[in-house]
């Protein structure tokens, strides 16, 4: 695990994942998404909302080992000025069980007080064939300084 010192503007890290049709299932029960877009299934496939996209990813990055443990806390999104402040944007479809590779980068170091400061994360997932599907700009999280021991 890496303290808040150690966090630099460009640090990336990277991992893997997909989401199963029970667990986007699981989601959109939880959540109470109804979307007759999404209940479509083509060619057996289901289309994976972007909500569940950015939930996984959000999650995949609270258990990298470089951030676990850490006391953090997802605080916002401020976006990307060159976006007009939007922060996410899906550039193609995520199916099910669909492969997505992860890169998380680090977009900003900030202290807060004695006690915390502040992380911008930038989002990035990809297929197998290393095209974009989603982008999410400046996801801003809460850090202890000091991680408990």
């Amino acid at each position: 695990m890496k303290k808040f010192s150690e966090f630099r503007v460009g640090d990336a890290f990277h991992s893997t994942c997909s989401i199963s049709e029970k667990e986007l299932e699981e989601y959109l029960n939880f959540s109470r998404v109804r979307n007759a877009f999404l209940e479509d299934k083509q060619k057996g496939e289901q289309i994976v909302s972007g909500r569940a996209i950015l939930s996984r990813m959000e999650g995949e990055f609270t258990r990298l080992s470089q951030i676990y443990g850490n006391h953090i806390i997802f605080l916002g999104t401020d976006g990307d000025p060159d976006w007009k402040n939007r922060n996410t944007r899906f550039l193609k479809p995520l199916y099910t069980d669909q492969v997505l590779k992860l890169k998380f980068t680090i977009s900003q170091v900030e202290d807060m007080d004695d006690e915390f400061g502040k992380i911008g994360v930038d989002y990035e997932g990809t297929d197998n064939e290393g095209e974009t599907i989603v982008l999410s700009k400046r996801n801003i999280y809460r850090i202890k300084k000091e991680p408990p021991r």
